[in-house]
Protein backbone atom coordinates (compact mmCIF):
# COMPACT_ATOMS: atom_id res chain seq x y z
CA UNK A 1 0.00 0.00 0.00
CA UNK A 2 1.21 3.29 -1.19
CA UNK A 3 2.33 5.32 1.80
CA UNK A 4 0.24 8.90 1.77
CA UNK A 5 1.54 12.17 3.52
CA UNK A 6 0.19 15.32 3.98
CA UNK A 7 1.37 18.98 3.70
CA UNK A 8 0.55 22.35 3.70
CA UNK A 9 0.07 24.66 0.76
CA UNK A 10 -0.50 28.30 0.48
CA UNK A 11 -3.88 28.91 -1.23
CA UNK A 12 -2.49 32.48 -2.13
CA UNK A 13 1.22 31.96 -3.81
CA UNK A 14 1.50 28.18 -3.37
CA UNK A 15 4.42 27.93 -1.45
CA UNK A 16 4.41 24.22 0.18
CA UNK A 17 5.14 23.62 4.21
CA UNK A 18 5.40 20.49 6.66
CA UNK A 19 2.98 21.94 9.44
CA UNK A 20 0.34 24.46 9.38
CA UNK A 21 1.91 28.07 9.38
CA UNK A 22 -0.20 31.32 10.17
CA UNK A 23 1.44 33.59 8.76
CA UNK A 24 2.88 32.87 4.81
CA UNK A 25 7.09 33.17 4.58
CA UNK A 26 6.72 33.31 1.12
CA UNK A 27 3.84 36.19 0.66
CA UNK A 28 3.32 37.53 3.57
CA UNK A 29 -0.15 36.56 3.83
CA UNK A 30 -2.46 35.48 6.82
CA UNK A 31 -4.75 31.88 7.13
CA UNK A 32 -4.33 30.78 3.69
CA UNK A 33 -2.44 27.92 4.18
CA UNK A 34 -4.86 24.36 3.66
CA UNK A 35 -4.02 20.98 4.25
CA UNK A 36 -3.41 18.98 1.07
CA UNK A 37 -2.95 14.61 0.73
CA UNK A 38 0.57 14.01 -1.58
CA UNK A 39 1.72 11.50 -2.79
CA UNK A 40 5.06 9.68 -1.45
CA UNK A 41 5.70 7.20 -3.84
CA UNK A 42 6.50 9.05 -7.61
CA UNK A 43 4.20 8.32 -10.05
CA UNK A 44 4.30 8.36 -13.97
CA UNK A 45 4.36 12.03 -15.21
CA UNK A 46 1.85 11.86 -17.96
CA UNK A 47 2.14 14.92 -20.15
CA UNK A 48 1.56 16.69 -23.73
CA UNK A 49 4.14 14.84 -25.70
CA UNK A 50 5.29 16.82 -28.99
CA UNK A 51 7.51 17.60 -31.30
CA UNK A 52 11.44 17.08 -29.50
CA UNK A 53 12.24 20.57 -28.94
CA UNK A 54 15.66 22.13 -29.34
CA UNK A 55 17.75 23.56 -26.05
CA UNK A 56 17.83 27.07 -26.73
CA UNK A 57 20.91 28.98 -25.96
CA UNK A 58 21.97 32.96 -24.71
CA UNK A 59 20.97 35.05 -26.97
CA UNK A 60 21.85 38.74 -27.17
CA UNK A 61 19.24 41.31 -26.88
CA UNK A 62 20.04 42.63 -30.10
CA UNK A 63 20.24 39.10 -31.93
CA UNK A 64 16.44 38.48 -31.34
CA UNK A 65 14.49 39.16 -33.71
CA UNK A 66 10.78 40.33 -33.34
CA UNK A 67 7.92 39.40 -35.94
CA UNK A 68 4.72 40.85 -35.39
CA UNK A 69 2.41 37.99 -33.71
CA UNK A 70 -0.30 37.00 -36.23
CA UNK A 71 -3.74 36.66 -33.68
CA UNK A 72 -6.63 34.56 -34.20
CA UNK A 73 -9.75 36.69 -35.17
CA UNK A 74 -12.28 35.71 -32.77
CA UNK A 75 -14.97 37.43 -34.61
CA UNK A 76 -16.28 39.39 -31.74
CA UNK A 77 -14.92 43.04 -31.88
CA UNK A 78 -15.23 43.93 -28.13
CA UNK A 79 -13.48 40.47 -27.09
CA UNK A 80 -10.59 41.17 -29.78
CA UNK A 81 -10.25 44.43 -28.55
CA UNK A 82 -10.03 43.44 -25.02
CA UNK A 83 -7.65 40.55 -26.20
CA UNK A 84 -5.52 43.48 -27.64
CA UNK A 85 -6.64 42.38 -31.24
CA UNK A 86 -7.16 38.82 -31.16
CA UNK A 87 -6.10 35.81 -29.29
CA UNK A 88 -2.39 35.10 -29.77
CA UNK A 89 -0.80 31.65 -30.67
CA UNK A 90 0.27 30.12 -27.78
CA UNK A 91 -1.45 31.76 -25.32
CA UNK A 92 -3.23 31.32 -22.33
CA UNK A 93 -6.86 33.18 -21.59
CA UNK A 94 -8.29 32.94 -18.09
CA UNK A 95 -11.65 34.15 -17.95
CA UNK A 96 -13.63 34.74 -14.43
CA UNK A 97 -16.55 35.48 -13.22
CA UNK A 98 -19.75 35.41 -11.05
CA UNK A 99 -21.74 31.48 -11.13
CA UNK A 100 -24.73 32.45 -14.08
CA UNK A 101 -23.01 35.58 -14.86
CA UNK A 102 -22.58 34.21 -18.80
CA UNK A 103 -19.14 32.96 -19.12
CA UNK A 104 -19.64 29.56 -21.01
CA UNK A 105 -22.17 31.60 -23.37
CA UNK A 106 -19.36 33.80 -24.17
CA UNK A 107 -17.06 31.51 -24.38
CA UNK A 108 -18.97 28.99 -26.56
CA UNK A 109 -20.81 31.43 -28.61
CA UNK A 110 -17.25 33.01 -30.17
CA UNK A 111 -15.88 29.56 -30.53
CA UNK A 112 -18.61 28.59 -32.45
CA UNK A 113 -18.56 31.96 -34.64
CA UNK A 114 -14.67 30.58 -35.66
CA UNK A 115 -15.66 28.96 -38.89
CA UNK A 116 -11.65 27.91 -39.93
CA UNK A 117 -10.73 26.89 -37.18
CA UNK A 118 -10.89 23.32 -35.20
CA UNK A 119 -11.84 23.85 -31.74
CA UNK A 120 -12.00 20.91 -28.36
CA UNK A 121 -14.52 22.28 -25.89
CA UNK A 122 -13.34 20.45 -22.83
CA UNK A 123 -16.39 20.48 -20.29
CA UNK A 124 -15.76 19.45 -17.09
CA UNK A 125 -19.23 20.62 -15.38
CA UNK A 126 -21.78 20.42 -18.08
CA UNK A 127 -23.01 16.63 -19.80
CA UNK A 128 -22.78 17.05 -23.99
CA UNK A 129 -26.67 17.37 -24.21
CA UNK A 130 -26.76 20.69 -22.03
CA UNK A 131 -24.11 22.20 -24.15
CA UNK A 132 -25.98 20.95 -27.48
CA UNK A 133 -28.77 22.56 -25.68
CA UNK A 134 -27.03 25.79 -25.51
CA UNK A 135 -25.61 25.71 -28.80
CA UNK A 136 -29.01 25.55 -29.94
CA UNK A 137 -30.27 28.39 -28.34
CA UNK A 138 -27.50 30.39 -29.22
CA UNK A 139 -28.24 29.43 -32.93
CA UNK A 140 -24.72 29.04 -33.76
CA UNK A 141 -23.37 25.49 -36.08
CA UNK A 142 -20.04 24.62 -36.43
CA UNK A 143 -19.35 21.41 -37.88
CA UNK A 144 -15.26 22.22 -36.48
CA UNK A 145 -16.03 22.08 -32.81
CA UNK A 146 -15.52 19.41 -31.03
CA UNK A 147 -16.96 18.82 -27.50
CA UNK A 148 -15.35 16.47 -24.81
CA UNK A 149 -16.46 15.37 -21.22
CA UNK A 150 -13.77 14.98 -19.40
CA UNK A 151 -11.87 16.00 -16.02
CA UNK A 152 -8.75 14.05 -16.54
CA UNK A 153 -5.44 16.17 -17.36
CA UNK A 154 -4.23 12.73 -18.78
CA UNK A 155 -6.84 12.27 -20.92
CA UNK A 156 -7.45 15.60 -22.31
CA UNK A 157 -3.69 15.39 -23.64
CA UNK A 158 -4.78 12.08 -24.97
CA UNK A 159 -7.58 14.09 -26.62
CA UNK A 160 -5.81 16.55 -27.85
CA UNK A 161 -3.08 14.46 -29.65
CA UNK A 162 -5.99 12.68 -31.41
CA UNK A 163 -7.69 15.74 -32.66
CA UNK A 164 -4.95 18.60 -32.96
CA UNK A 165 -6.99 20.72 -32.44
CA UNK A 166 -6.92 24.82 -33.43
CA UNK A 167 -8.46 26.27 -30.29
CA UNK A 168 -8.59 24.79 -26.65
CA UNK A 169 -11.59 25.46 -24.21
CA UNK A 170 -11.40 24.11 -20.80
CA UNK A 171 -14.57 25.12 -18.46
CA UNK A 172 -13.50 24.93 -15.88
CA UNK A 173 -10.19 24.44 -14.61
CA UNK A 174 -11.13 23.74 -11.11
CA UNK A 175 -12.67 20.46 -12.10
CA UNK A 176 -9.64 19.47 -13.79
CA UNK A 177 -7.67 17.16 -12.08
CA UNK A 178 -4.50 15.24 -12.37
CA UNK A 179 -3.14 11.76 -11.24
CA UNK A 180 0.22 12.76 -9.80
CA UNK A 181 -1.68 14.78 -7.22
CA UNK A 182 -3.94 12.91 -4.65
CA UNK A 183 -6.05 15.36 -3.84
CA UNK A 184 -9.52 16.32 -4.99
CA UNK A 185 -9.97 18.87 -8.20
CA UNK A 186 -9.97 22.36 -7.24
CA UNK A 187 -7.72 22.42 -4.64
CA UNK A 188 -4.44 24.43 -4.85
CA UNK A 189 -2.14 21.77 -5.99
CA UNK A 190 -4.59 20.51 -8.40
CA UNK A 191 -5.27 23.32 -10.21
CA UNK A 192 -1.47 25.17 -9.68
CA UNK A 193 -0.33 21.64 -11.45
CA UNK A 194 -2.51 21.32 -13.83
CA UNK A 195 -2.51 24.89 -14.83
CA UNK A 196 1.49 24.75 -15.18
CA UNK A 197 1.17 21.48 -17.62
CA UNK A 198 -1.44 22.82 -19.79
CA UNK A 199 0.95 26.20 -20.22
CA UNK A 200 3.83 23.64 -21.21
CA UNK A 201 1.38 21.91 -24.05
CA UNK A 202 0.05 25.67 -25.31
CA UNK A 203 3.76 27.20 -25.58
CA UNK A 204 4.88 24.28 -27.00
CA UNK A 205 2.56 23.54 -29.64
CA UNK A 206 1.67 26.83 -30.24
CA UNK A 207 -2.26 26.26 -29.72
CA UNK A 208 -4.11 28.75 -27.59
CA UNK A 209 -6.17 27.60 -24.62
CA UNK A 210 -9.20 29.17 -23.02
CA UNK A 211 -9.61 28.22 -19.45
CA UNK A 212 -12.73 29.44 -17.58
CA UNK A 213 -12.29 30.04 -13.87
CA UNK A 214 -14.31 30.49 -10.72
CA UNK A 215 -14.51 32.79 -8.15
CA UNK A 216 -14.54 32.92 -4.50
CA UNK A 217 -16.75 35.49 -2.39
CA UNK A 218 -14.09 38.14 -2.23
CA UNK A 219 -14.93 38.35 -6.19
CA UNK A 220 -10.67 36.46 -6.76
CA UNK A 221 -10.36 34.00 -8.80
CA UNK A 222 -10.55 30.60 -6.96
CA UNK A 223 -7.74 28.75 -6.31
CA UNK A 224 -3.87 30.00 -5.54
CA UNK A 225 -2.74 33.10 -6.99
CA UNK A 226 0.02 31.82 -8.80
CA UNK A 227 -2.80 30.55 -11.49
CA UNK A 228 -3.06 34.09 -12.62
CA UNK A 229 0.69 34.42 -12.73
CA UNK A 230 1.37 31.62 -14.70
CA UNK A 231 -1.51 33.28 -17.38
CA UNK A 232 -0.87 35.26 -20.26
CA UNK A 233 -4.39 36.83 -19.78
CA UNK A 234 -6.86 37.55 -17.15
CA UNK A 235 -10.38 38.64 -18.18
CA UNK A 236 -13.01 39.25 -15.67
CA UNK A 237 -16.40 39.20 -16.25
CA UNK A 238 -18.96 40.88 -14.43
CA UNK A 239 -22.27 42.31 -14.33
CA UNK A 240 -25.49 42.40 -12.36
CA UNK A 241 -27.55 39.24 -12.87
CA UNK A 242 -30.81 41.52 -13.02
CA UNK A 243 -29.75 43.95 -16.04
CA UNK A 244 -28.60 42.60 -18.78
CA UNK A 245 -25.71 44.29 -19.37
CA UNK A 246 -22.13 42.57 -18.91
CA UNK A 247 -18.89 43.99 -18.71
CA UNK A 248 -15.50 42.19 -20.25
CA UNK A 249 -12.31 43.86 -18.80
CA UNK A 250 -8.89 43.53 -18.85
CA UNK A 251 -6.73 42.60 -15.31
CA UNK A 252 -3.43 41.06 -17.14
CA UNK A 253 -2.78 41.19 -21.03
CA UNK A 254 1.10 40.24 -21.54
CA UNK A 255 -0.01 41.00 -25.36
CA UNK A 256 -2.03 44.08 -25.07
CA UNK A 257 -3.60 46.66 -22.69
CA UNK A 258 -5.09 46.52 -19.49
CA UNK A 259 -7.15 49.68 -19.88
CA UNK A 260 -9.52 48.18 -22.78
CA UNK A 261 -13.46 47.08 -21.95
CA UNK A 262 -15.92 45.39 -23.62
CA UNK A 263 -19.62 45.67 -23.17
CA UNK A 264 -22.22 42.68 -24.26
CA UNK A 265 -25.91 42.91 -23.76
CA UNK A 266 -27.46 39.42 -22.28
CA UNK A 267 -30.42 38.78 -24.67
CA UNK A 268 -32.27 35.04 -24.74
CA UNK A 269 -30.39 33.98 -28.12
CA UNK A 270 -27.04 34.56 -26.16
CA UNK A 271 -24.65 37.61 -25.86
CA UNK A 272 -24.88 40.83 -28.15
CA UNK A 273 -22.13 42.86 -28.51
CA UNK A 274 -22.70 47.08 -27.77
CA UNK A 275 -20.72 49.01 -30.01
CA UNK A 276 -22.19 52.56 -28.85
CA UNK A 277 -22.61 51.54 -25.11
CA UNK A 278 -23.91 55.67 -24.67
CA UNK A 279 -27.35 55.16 -26.70
CA UNK A 280 -27.87 52.38 -24.53
CA UNK A 281 -27.41 54.11 -21.43
CA UNK A 282 -28.76 57.27 -21.82
CA UNK A 283 -32.91 57.85 -21.62
CA UNK A 284 -34.70 60.18 -23.91
CA UNK A 285 -37.57 60.53 -20.95
CA UNK A 286 -36.13 62.59 -18.27
CA UNK A 287 -36.80 65.96 -19.62
CA UNK A 288 -38.01 68.33 -16.74
CA UNK A 289 -37.59 65.97 -14.35
CA UNK A 290 -35.11 66.76 -11.25
CA UNK A 291 -32.45 64.66 -9.86
CA UNK A 292 -30.71 63.61 -13.50
CA UNK A 293 -27.56 64.55 -14.72
CA UNK A 294 -25.53 62.96 -17.98
CA UNK A 295 -21.75 62.46 -17.41
CA UNK A 296 -19.09 61.89 -19.99
CA UNK A 297 -16.90 59.11 -18.18
CA UNK A 298 -14.03 56.49 -19.39
CA UNK A 299 -14.08 53.05 -18.40
CA UNK A 300 -10.86 51.86 -19.88
CA UNK A 301 -10.18 53.90 -23.06
CA UNK A 302 -13.93 54.04 -24.05
CA UNK A 303 -15.71 57.08 -23.36
CA UNK A 304 -19.30 56.80 -22.89
CA UNK A 305 -22.15 58.89 -21.93
CA UNK A 306 -23.68 57.54 -18.12
CA UNK A 307 -26.95 58.73 -16.68
CA UNK A 308 -26.95 59.40 -12.65
CA UNK A 309 -29.75 59.37 -10.78
CA UNK A 310 -30.22 60.92 -7.26
CA UNK A 311 -33.24 61.13 -4.77
CA UNK A 312 -33.23 63.54 -1.74
CA UNK A 313 -35.91 63.64 0.47
CA UNK A 314 -36.81 64.50 4.45
CA UNK A 315 -35.64 62.00 6.75
CA UNK A 316 -38.44 59.97 8.03
CA UNK A 317 -36.80 59.06 10.74
CA UNK A 318 -33.75 60.40 13.31
CA UNK A 319 -31.05 58.88 11.32
CA UNK A 320 -31.01 59.83 7.48
CA UNK A 321 -29.98 56.91 4.78
CA UNK A 322 -27.21 56.93 2.31
CA UNK A 323 -27.31 54.85 -0.58
CA UNK A 324 -25.38 54.34 -3.50
CA UNK A 325 -26.06 52.06 -6.19
CA UNK A 326 -22.93 51.02 -9.04
CA UNK A 327 -21.40 54.33 -7.51
CA UNK A 328 -18.81 53.98 -4.13
CA UNK A 329 -20.76 54.91 -1.37
CA UNK A 330 -17.74 56.33 0.33
CA UNK A 331 -16.71 59.23 -2.28
CA UNK A 332 -20.70 60.19 -2.39
CA UNK A 333 -20.55 60.65 1.32
CA UNK A 334 -17.54 63.06 0.58
CA UNK A 335 -19.31 64.98 -1.95
CA UNK A 336 -22.03 65.22 0.79
CA UNK A 337 -19.56 66.98 3.25
CA UNK A 338 -18.32 69.33 0.49
CA UNK A 339 -21.78 70.19 -0.84
CA UNK A 340 -22.38 71.18 2.71
CA UNK A 341 -19.40 72.46 3.75
CA UNK A 342 -18.03 74.47 0.63
CA UNK A 343 -21.24 75.43 -0.85
CA UNK A 344 -23.50 75.79 2.53
CA UNK A 345 -26.75 73.11 0.81
CA UNK A 346 -27.62 71.74 4.63
CA UNK A 347 -28.01 67.61 3.58
CA UNK A 348 -27.70 66.68 7.02
CA UNK A 349 -31.32 65.93 7.38
CA UNK A 350 -32.10 64.61 4.18
CA UNK A 351 -32.02 61.03 3.05
CA UNK A 352 -29.89 60.84 -0.61
CA UNK A 353 -30.57 57.89 -2.80
CA UNK A 354 -28.09 57.46 -5.67
CA UNK A 355 -27.98 55.16 -8.97
CA UNK A 356 -25.69 54.87 -12.05
CA UNK A 357 -28.28 53.79 -15.24
CA UNK A 358 -27.83 50.68 -16.61
CA UNK A 359 -26.36 48.71 -13.66
CA UNK A 360 -22.72 49.33 -14.63
CA UNK A 361 -20.39 50.52 -11.75
CA UNK A 362 -18.08 53.54 -12.53
CA UNK A 363 -14.94 54.48 -10.64
CA UNK A 364 -14.55 57.64 -13.13
CA UNK A 365 -13.20 60.55 -10.90
CA UNK A 366 -14.88 62.64 -13.37
CA UNK A 367 -18.41 61.51 -12.51
CA UNK A 368 -18.10 63.92 -9.03
CA UNK A 369 -19.25 66.77 -11.32
CA UNK A 370 -22.66 65.07 -12.01
CA UNK A 371 -23.35 63.25 -8.66
CA UNK A 372 -23.14 66.63 -6.64
CA UNK A 373 -25.48 67.90 -9.74
CA UNK A 374 -27.93 65.51 -9.40
CA UNK A 375 -27.69 65.59 -5.58
CA UNK A 376 -28.69 69.45 -5.62
CA UNK A 377 -30.96 69.29 -8.42
CA UNK A 378 -33.35 66.23 -6.83
CA UNK A 379 -32.72 68.66 -3.42
CA UNK A 380 -34.20 71.83 -4.90
CA UNK A 381 -36.47 70.66 -7.54
CA UNK A 382 -34.72 71.84 -10.94
CA UNK A 383 -34.43 70.01 -13.77
CA UNK A 384 -30.90 70.18 -15.51
CA UNK A 385 -31.14 70.92 -19.19
CA UNK A 386 -31.07 68.06 -21.10
CA UNK A 387 -28.77 68.92 -23.83
CA UNK A 388 -25.82 69.45 -20.94
CA UNK A 389 -23.53 66.55 -19.55
CA UNK A 390 -20.79 66.96 -16.76
CA UNK A 391 -17.26 65.91 -16.38
CA UNK A 392 -15.56 66.75 -13.39
CA UNK A 393 -13.77 65.79 -10.34
CA UNK A 394 -14.58 67.63 -7.29
CA UNK A 395 -11.71 68.51 -4.39
CA UNK A 396 -12.44 68.76 -1.05
CA UNK A 397 -12.23 72.15 -0.91
CA UNK A 398 -14.91 72.79 -3.79
CA UNK A 399 -12.44 73.10 -6.70
CA UNK A 400 -13.22 71.75 -9.65
CA UNK A 401 -9.82 69.54 -11.00
CA UNK A 402 -9.34 68.68 -14.14
CA UNK A 403 -9.75 64.98 -15.75
CA UNK A 404 -7.69 62.74 -18.37
CA UNK A 405 -8.57 62.46 -22.10
CA UNK A 406 -10.76 65.52 -21.88
CA UNK A 407 -11.26 65.76 -25.81
CA UNK A 408 -12.51 62.16 -25.73
CA UNK A 409 -14.89 63.29 -23.66
CA UNK A 410 -16.17 66.19 -25.68
CA UNK A 411 -16.45 64.39 -28.77
CA UNK A 412 -18.22 61.73 -27.93
CA UNK A 413 -20.79 64.05 -26.13
CA UNK A 414 -20.80 65.92 -29.74
CA UNK A 415 -21.45 62.99 -31.48
CA UNK A 416 -24.67 61.93 -29.40
CA UNK A 417 -26.13 65.82 -29.92
CA UNK A 418 -25.85 67.60 -26.97
CA UNK A 419 -24.61 71.18 -26.84
CA UNK A 420 -23.37 72.05 -23.47
CA UNK A 421 -20.71 70.26 -21.64
CA UNK A 422 -19.03 71.66 -18.30
CA UNK A 423 -15.21 70.75 -17.98
CA UNK A 424 -12.85 72.18 -15.72
CA UNK A 425 -11.13 75.15 -16.25
CA UNK A 426 -7.62 73.85 -16.45
CA UNK A 427 -8.30 70.92 -18.99
CA UNK A 428 -8.41 73.99 -21.58
CA UNK A 429 -4.97 74.47 -21.47
CA UNK A 430 -3.55 73.58 -25.04
CA UNK A 431 -6.75 72.72 -26.54
CA UNK A 432 -7.90 74.05 -29.85
CA UNK A 433 -11.87 74.07 -29.40
CA UNK A 434 -12.35 76.38 -32.70
CA UNK A 435 -13.61 72.68 -35.37
CA UNK A 436 -15.78 72.33 -32.41
CA UNK A 437 -19.94 71.91 -32.81
CA UNK A 438 -20.72 72.31 -28.84
CA UNK A 439 -20.32 75.25 -26.24
CA UNK A 440 -18.02 74.38 -23.79
CA UNK A 441 -18.41 75.86 -20.53
CA UNK A 442 -15.20 76.16 -18.20
CA UNK A 443 -15.45 75.93 -14.40
CA UNK A 444 -13.32 76.56 -11.78
CA UNK A 445 -15.68 75.81 -8.64
CA UNK A 446 -18.92 74.00 -7.70
CA UNK A 447 -20.22 77.51 -7.41
CA UNK A 448 -19.66 78.32 -11.02
CA UNK A 449 -21.14 74.62 -12.13
CA UNK A 450 -24.15 75.68 -10.63
CA UNK A 451 -25.05 79.00 -11.62
CA UNK A 452 -24.25 77.41 -15.18
CA UNK A 453 -27.02 74.78 -14.61
CA UNK A 454 -29.61 76.53 -12.25
CA UNK A 455 -28.81 80.09 -12.97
Amino acid sequence: MAKTKSAFFCSNCGNESPKWLGKCPACGEWNTYVEEIVSKTPTQNISYTGAPKQKEKPKLLKDITTDEETRIDMHNDELNRVLGGGLVPGSMVLIGGDPGIGKSTLVLQTVLGLKNKKTLYVSGEESAKQLKLRAERLGYDNPECLIVCETSLEEIFVHIQNVTPDVVIIDSIQTIATETIESSPGSVGQVRECAARILKFAKESGVPVILIGHINKEGSIAGPKVLEHIVDTVLQFEGDQHYMYRILRSIKNRFGSTSELGIFEMQRSGLREVSNPSELLLSQNHEGLSGVAISSAIEGVRPFLIETQALVSTAAYGTPMRSATGFDIRRMNMLLAVLEKRVGFKLGQKDVFLNIAGGLRVNDPAMDLAVISAILSSNMDLAIAMNTCLSGEVGLSGEIRPVGRIEQRILEAEKLGFETILIPNLNLKGFDTSKLNIRIVPVRKVEEAFRELFG
